[in-house]
């Protein structure tokens, strides 16, 4: 028996062709993991959550369940307000790929931009609480004071003259 040999019979054996009967396609695969999907975020602790929910998401909302994980909410200087959801001790850095995770999936659900330079945008903004940029990435936020429900600002930084 030579390798693809092999490999055809595990993947025979771990499937076991004779109980199945019949292999779907991906997209009624992927049709019924929605479907299961939309029932799963009508439970109370998830309705919050969007119908294209991720695995991330819903981790993060049993967390705030449990007290593991807290709200902050971003504010934007258009009056936006983005809640995010990060863990309890988290650092400013957690709170930056945070906001990162929310604003692309946010964008990938509105079909908005498909590319963001991060980078440029910490150069460009800096996140500020109680008037105090939060400017060390490996510093608490628990050591700002920062707690659930607390308010973030994204300030655009003032240029050097």
């Amino acid at each position: 028996m030579d390798e693809n040999d092999a490999v055809q019979y595990n993947l025979e054996n771990d499937l076991n062709l004779e109980d199945v009967d019949e292999i779907l396609p991906h997209a009624e695969i992927t049709d019924i993991f929605q479907e299961g999907l939309a029932m799963l975020v009508q439970d109370p602790l998830l309705c919050d959550l969007p119908i294209q929910v991720t695995l991330e998401e819903i981790n993060s909302q049993i967390a705030l369940e449990f007290g593991q994980a807290m709200t902050v909410k971003i504010c934007k200087a258009s009056g936006e307000v983005m809640p995010v959801v990060i863990v309890q001790n988290a650092t400013v850095l957690d709170l930056k790929r945070a906001i990162q995770r929310y604003i692309q999936l946010k964008h990938q659900r509105e079909g908005g931009i498909q590319h963001i330079s991060w980078k440029s945008v910490w150069r460009t903004y800096h996140l500020s609480f109680d008037g105090e940029k939060l400017a060390i990435d490996e510093k608490r936020l628990n050591e700002y004071g920062i707690k659930n429900r607390c308010e973030i600002s994204f300030v655009k930084k003032l240029k050097n003259k």
